[in-house]
């Protein structure tokens, strides 16, 4: 079996698709779209130089158009969710130690993790009262009372 140079540029845009699967970044996933121009131009009897150039330009245009595209799609999800420390903002949960700032002291439960807790406005909270999470400072949760 002989290869012709449009089959080359079709292996190598499967390639490039198959290594997109692997390598999640939408990079390689432009080459693929370069070759797959590429073997248009060779199909039609086109030159090497011509090739070349059709399969620069495919992977640049795809890069600056489809990939932003494609980011935006496939994480549009991802910008929404709050994660670690900051998906405690908003959050209730009950004072396990009173919160007193006079004397340090104040801990509260959320989802059965034991957290350090101050009053957001100074006020004592006492223990079993619910609070709702303001801010997080480090390992600090600032609460207010519900």
């Amino acid at each position: 079996m002989e290869f012709e140079t449009w089959h080359i540029w079709l292996i190598a845009s499967i390639v490039f698709f198959i290594l997109e699967i692997v390598l999640p970044s939408f990079v390689v996933f432009n080459f693929g779209i370069g070759a797959l121009f590429a073997t248009l131009v060779a199909g039609f009897g086109g030159s090497v130089q011509w090739q070349l150039f059709v399969f620069s330009i495919a992977t640049l245009i795809s890069f600056f158009l489809i990939r932003p595209a494609l980011k935006r799609w496939a994480y549009k999800r991802s910008d929404k969710v709050e994660t670690n420390m900051n998906a405690l903002v908003g959050r209730k949960g009950i004072v396990s130690e009173k919160i007193d700032q006079q004397n340090n002291t104040g801990r509260i439960l959320v989802d059965g993790d034991d957290w350090r807790a101050v009053s957001a406005d100074g006020n004592v909270i006492e223990k079993n009262k619910q609070v709702e999470i303001i801010k997080v400072n480090s390992i600090v949760m600032e609460v207010k009372q519900v």
